[in-house]
């Protein structure tokens, strides 16, 4: 690392705290602490989390949130949102994998990758999506980005130090300009990224003698560069014309140290693992959108075209030590994967003087890949080539009514959704996956009004969990000579009956839940006795239950606002494949806490925890995380954030299970403390248009 990145974070951090000194010098606050965390003063008073229902909704535009340096990072500070270590997927807590929404558009998590944070207004997580949403959904994380009502324009340049436990940096440019009708911004952003993962596995299999333990350690170097583009034209107070393109170009270096103590038998060895690693993985998405007002008949009319590709690379050279020899070579790999996906909608709304509203609508996707593998194994100059081809095409439509009948809001409608896949390897004569099904998936809710500030709710949901599309790549990851992970083609989708009630009083809810999942989707131990190689992959599991109680409390005192989500988890996971241990309920807790500073100081104090985790089949250990950040904009235009992320650093998770009679003892270390220091300017200028707009509507991944 050259001295000039260091040398401008020090001046950077100096500038910081001397302007806070300054301020605790100078003034006496009658609080130590105030409320809420906002980038501009005129918009101090706006919660940044509002809770309709059990849905939480953020304001991410004018609340600290919005000098986090990327995207996924902000998802994991949201309540009940987690994201996997690798940051590959992201679920919601009790409900699994959410589908993810910009705007009116299905994305995955390379799409999230590729959003900036400065062009996001708000994000809001729906517990119970309806039909117009895609049957995959039980809950439905949707994006809305910012477009402007005032002629204006304006560039936001900001700088990210960031300090885990290697040093990180994220430079980011955002520009928008916008001429009556017509709004154009672009952004471009690079992030030089040395993120570290360490993890080890202790299992024993104990028909065939085995017991092995590794420990796996990689520091990587990312460099990533994300930029795109979207143009807005309002033609006039309903009708509007969208287009938009983002990519996420990556490279990553990441070498693999593996040391492994394994015995079989009464042959025990200890393995050196060495693997030279280059990846790409290469990102363009782009949309087409269309809303069209028909005033002659009151119909809303919106249609939407999207294009997906994915292309992501690895090369690896592995070499072995075994038992403090020499490093001798074993494998030189090479592994490509390729998705096309392309996709088309049509929405329809028809709304009735009586409050009532019907829509119907369709969608057509269709997704293409190859997977190609070639292993060179140096032990006998042999080659092992394997090319496998997919494609899926899905054809949905929906239709849903809904209204109000005196003091009862309801919403009826369902979804039939045709699913068409085949895969085959093409040495092959037989394809592998040959698919073709239709499912029927009803929804319902029913809100009844007690008075203007108490509320109940039912809902009634059945939806579908697909495998994702980076399941179709029969690329592996190898670990040691024993031991890999791999991706699993004949995943098959999972089926979702849901029911649930929430009580609403003013902006505080208690809901329950009661789903049965069917052929879930975790992780399971595969053993090869010919070979002698162990396989973790994912599976689809016989079923599971699960209860789950949510209360979201939010409060307000003078300076500061709190906000509470408690949720109480009973989860049970089934197969016969697994050794059945104790089911107990496990609790969550996220305490986002907002103090207000005179001055234009603010503060967070953001507490997450999770306590152990009993499902049936794993034994997950609890996490405790404390989060802080101060932020103070400087002459209108300079924002600064100082934060500090998990703050007592808990960076252990430990996981235990027996499947298919081996058992597992795992601990995942996490590169998530972490000090960052973020610096954003913004200039421009913003003066009132005489054309009149509104934004587009806020209602409304598998690539990843």
């Amino acid at each position: 690392m050259n001295l000039y990145l260091p040398l401008k974070l020090f001046l950077i951090l100096l500038f910081f705290l001397i302007s806070l000194m300054g301020y605790s010098q100078n003034e006496t606050p009658k609080d130590s602490i105030s409320n809420k965390l906002n980038e501009v003063v005129v918009n101090q008073n706006k919660k940044t989390f509002t809770n309709t229902n059990g849905n939480i909704k953020v304001d991410v535009a004018n609340s600290i949130y919005n000098s986090i340096p990327n995207t996924i990072d902000l998802m994991a500070k949201l309540p009940t949102v987690q994201v996997s270590a690798d940051k590959e997927s992201m679920s919601v807590i009790g409900r699994g994998n959410s589908l993810i929404y910009i705007d009116n558009q299905k994305v995955g998590m390379n799409d999230l990758n590729a959003l900036a944070v400065a062009d996001i207004k708000t994000i809001e997580i729906i517990q119970n999506p309806s039909s117009k949403y895609e049957a995959e959904g039980r809950s439905v994380i949707l994006i809305t980005r910012k477009f402007s009502k005032k002629d204006s324009f304006r560039t936001e340049v900001s700088e990210v130090a960031s300090l885990k436990k290697n040093y990180n940096n994220y430079l980011g440019f955002n520009s928008s300009f916008k001429k009556n009708k017509l709004e154009w911004k672009t952004n471009f952003n690079y992030n030089q990224l040395n993120p570290w993962e360490n993890h080890s596995i202790d299992y024993q299999i104990p028909s065939a003698k085995i017991a092995s333990k590794y420990d796996v350690m990689a520091n990587s170097k990312k460099r990533r560069f994300i930029f795109g583009g979207s143009l807005f034209y309002k033609m006039n107070e309903d009708d509007f014309f969208s287009f938009s393109v983002n990519s996420k170009l990556q490279k990553d270096i990441f070498p693999i140290n593996t040391i492994t103590d394994n015995k079989n038998q009464n042959i025990e060895n200890h393995i050196i693992t060495f693997s030279d690693n280059n990846s790409k993985k290469n990102f363009v998405n782009s949309f087409l959108n269309y809303n069209k007002r028909i005033k002659s008949i009151d119909t809303q009319l919106f249609t939407g075209f999207q294009y997906s590709n994915f292309d992501q690379g690895l090369w690896s050279n592995v070499e072995n030590n075994y038992d403090n020899t020499q490093f001798e070579l074993a494998q030189l790999r090479d592994q490509k994967f390729e998705v096309n996906v392309f996709s088309g909608r049509i929405d329809i709304e028809k709304k009735f003087k009586n409050e009532m509203k019907f829509e119907i609508g369709g969608l057509y996707s269709s997704a293409d890949s190859k997977s190609d593998s070639d292993i060179f194994y140096y032990e006998n100059n042999t080659n092992e080539v394997n090319h496998y081809d997919f494609k899926e095409q899905n054809l949905a439509g929906y239709s849903q009514f809904s209204g109000k009948v005196k003091k009862v809001d309801f919403s009826i409608g369902f979804r039939v959704e045709n699913t068409n896949v085949d895969g085959k390897f093409k040495t092959d004569l037989v394809p592998l996956i040959d698919k073709n099904y239709t499912k029927f998936f009803p929804k319902a809710q029913f809100s009844f009004a007690i008075d203007s500030v108490k509320s109940i709710s039912l809902n009634l949901a059945k939806s579908i969990s697909r495998p994702n599309y980076s399941s179709l790549s029969q690329g592996t990851t190898y670990i040691n000579p024993n031991f890999l992970y791999a991706r699993n083609i004949n995943l098959d989708p999972a089926i979702v009956n849901e029911i649930s009630s929430t009580f609403q009083y003013h902006d505080k809810s208690v809901k329950f839940t009661y789903y049965q999942n069917t052929d879930p989707v975790y992780s399971s131990f595969f053993f090869d006795k010919e070979q002698n190689i162990m396989t973790f992959k994912d599976v689809n599991f016989d079923k599971e239950s699960v209860f789950m109680l949510d209360f979201e409390l939010p409060f307000t005192y003078k300076f500061w606002t709190i906000t509470n989500s408690l949720l109480f988890v009973s989860q049970k996971i089934e197969d016969a494949s697994a050794v059945f241990v104790s089911s107990k309920p496990y609790f969550y807790y996220y305490s986002n806490n907002e103090f207000k500073l005179p001055k234009g100081y603010s503060a967070v104090l953001a507490l997450r925890g999770v306590t152990k985790q009993n499902s049936g089949v794993y034994e997950t250990s609890g996490r405790f995380i404390v989060d802080t950040a101060i932020s103070k904009t400087f002459f209108k235009k300079l924002n600064c954030t100082l934060s500090c992320n998990n703050v007592f650093k808990s960076i252990v998770q430990q996981e235990e299970f027996t499947i298919n009679g081996i058992s597992s003892k795992s601990r995942y270390f996490l590169d998530e403390h972490e000090i960052s220091l973020s610096m954003k300017y913004s200039f421009g200028k913003v003066k009132e248009s005489e054309f009149k707009g509104k934004t587009m509507e806020e209602s409304s991944d598998r690539l990843k």
